[in-house]
């Protein structure tokens, strides 16, 4: 087997491969590269020594067995035979759901995870988003300190796990994406500056030093990143990336990496005959971003849109510190902006950044799918400073209300793990930091962040503390009875219906027509000749509706059918989805 590695400032290079070693000869024509052949097999382990150094593994490690500091090991990956045939599921048409592995499940384990895939079958979604797999320090966290961007999380399974797991998925129907981070790697764990001028500091992120994509050796940094997103793809059968925080990829150069990424991406989809989606996460508020390529854009199939998010957390809880303050102002007014524009902020001015900020939507030629919608995420449960969840501070019918917004909204809607069903489990901030002082920073860095905003130190639960992330399990018990059975059929109610409805689907973000009243609180959403009406005030109001809808669809509390007069009298914290006749 021939083993390479970039390493283009060493002056020797060494090959460690099952315990013995060798000199590695430079690559001739590819400046900065070493090889070495030796005899291996699936399992073997390796690592590459620079100038005398310690051993380290290898950058695009495919097994990291002893975690992010061990050694690498080979994988072969024709010794897995797939059994699910799939030709592929893009993102039209689909309803996500973000799943964190360590948490979806008490055993947090990938095969853990397949054993409930029937019940995400049954709920109607399409695609399985999972959290950041590469590994990272200890045994629990988020992810997205991880490194090692070809390798999964041993913890969680390995790589025949993550497999298993895309097999058992694509037989029930279900596509998979796979968050990925391309915007900072580590810090512990993280071996790639003793390899190469991964990093710059031409430009700071809020991690540190950025990802080399613009500075003298960006060629292979670029080629590296990409590399890793077609290998999961093709390696794993993915239908998708989701990739981090993309406004941290700081890059001048004339092609940026995501147009590069995107290229790739597509060559590959058309290379193995089935759609593959790259789905970005940005603050940027730029419709750019997912405009084709040969409209002067950067070709990104969709991206999450946190306007969205904002205008209906503010219109559910009248929250207004940080970023919700705009939103808080006259929130149903936001959310109707957001429903038919795409953005809220779209060249307006944002308070919370102190100047102007995003950029129209084209509505012309920018399909409404592109754009993902949600009640909550990871980020906006985690984030917060005990990690609650809508259903702790909102009633089952406004939480009933927030999925009738989400699901029949014109965009690509994404649940995350239990929202379904109104988890009462928090979804803390969690880590497993095996280097004690990086634990004891982080420790006092989420205090001291929240202490800011007026939280006491012994509120804040202990990222480092097992019990953090034992309180972020699901409890698969909850779905069985009560109010949280009741919301789980509602949203399978809610997604049948837009599995059947092509009106619901439409992405013509145009052709979206919104009413409301702030003060009493209802708002009314059409969507062909659907009518969609949300009451988020305790009281009942009657919503005059244009045209003739008789016909109920779907209620939360039971409704009659509008009168003479086109009005439609809803109970307090409740909703409906009406047809014309």
């Amino acid at each position: 087997m021939r083993f390479e590695v970039w390493a283009p400032e060493a002056g020797e290079a060494v090959l460690e491969c099952a315990g013995a070693t060798r000199a590695m000869e430079r690559v001739a024509g590819r400046p900065g590269w070493w090889s070495a052949d030796a005899e291996a097999a699936d399992g073997t382990r390796y690592g590459f020594s620079l100038d005398g150094g310690p051993v380290l593994p290898d950058p695009r490690s495919r097994r990291q067995p002893d975690g992010p500091d061990g050694l690498s090991a080979v994988v072969d990956h024709d010794r897995y035979a797939w059994r699910a045939p799939w030709a592929g599921r893009g993102v039209r048409s689909a309803v996500l759901y973000e799943l964190h592995v360590g948490t979806f499940t008490r055993e947090g384990t990938l095969d853990a995870a397949a054993e409930r895939l029937g019940h995400l079958a049954e709920l109607g979604v399409t695609h399985v988003e999972l959290m950041p797999l590469c590994p990272f320090p200890g045994r629990h966290g988020w992810g997205y300190e991880g490194v090692s961007l070809w390798a999964v999380h041993e913890p969680y399974g390995g790589p025949e796990a993550l497999k298993r797991f895309v097999d058992a998925a694509h037989a029930l129907g279900l596509g998979v994406v796979l968050d990925v981070v391309h915007n900072h790697l580590g810090p512990s764990g993280n071996h790639l500056p003793a390899f190469g001028p991964y990093f710059t500091d031409t430009h700071q992120t809020p991690w540190g030093a950025a990802v080399n994509l613009d500075a003298p050796g960006s060629d292979e940094v670029r080629a590296y990143l990409t590399g890793s997103a077609l290998a999961w793809l093709r390696d794993y059968r993915l239908d998708g990336l989701r990739l981090d925080a993309v406004h941290a990829l700081v890059d001048t150069r004339a092609c940026h990496f995501l147009e590069e990424l995107s290229t790739a991406v597509d060559a590959l989809a058309s290379e193995l005959g089935r759609p593959l989606a790259l789905i970005a996460e940005s603050d940027l508020g730029d419709p750019r971003l997912i405009t084709p390529r040969a409209s002067g854009g950067l070709g990104l199939h969709a991206q999450w849109n946190d306007d969205f998010h904002h205008a209906l957390h503010a219109a559910l809880t009248g929250e207004a510190q940080g970023y919700y303050a705009d939103f808080a102002r006259a929130p149903l007014a936001a959310l109707g902006k957001t429903l038919t524009r795409g953005f809220f902020h779209d060249g307006t001015y944002s308070s919370f950044r102190g100047r102007s900020h995003g950029r129209p939507v084209d509505r012309a030629r920018t399909p409404a799918y592109r754009l993902l919608g949600y009640a909550q995420t990871h980020d906006q449960i985690g984030n917060r400073a005990q990690g609650d969840r809508l259903s702790a501070s909102l009633s089952p019918g406004l939480l009933a209300c927030a999925a009738a917004l989400t699901l029949t909204s014109p965009f690509t809607p994404m649940l995350f793990m239990g929202e379904e069903w109104g988890a009462s489990t928090p979804w803390q901030f969690f880590t497993d930091h095996t280097d004690p002082g990086l634990a004891e920073a982080v420790r006092r860095g989420r205090r001291r962040e929240f202490a800011e905003h007026g939280w006491a130190e012994e509120d804040i639960p202990d990222p480092q503390d097992a019990a953090t992330r034992d309180r972020s399990c699901l409890d698969w018990s909850e779905p069985e009875g009560g109010d949280h059975a009741r919301l789980l059929a509602w949203h399978r109610e809610l997604i049948a219906l837009r599995a059947a409805r092509g009106d619901l689907t439409d992405p013509d973000l145009a052709s979206v027509r919104v009413a409301y009243d702030e003060r009493a609180r209802w708002f009314a959403c059409r969507r062909g000749d659907l009518r969609i009406v949300v009451n988020l005030g305790e009281e009942p109001v009657a919503v005059p509706l244009s045209g003739t809808h008789a016909r109920v669809l779907a209620a939360w509390e039971p409704v009659g059918t509008p009168g003479a007069d086109g009005v439609l009298r809803l109970p307090g914290e409740s909703c409906a989805v009406l047809s014309a006749l």
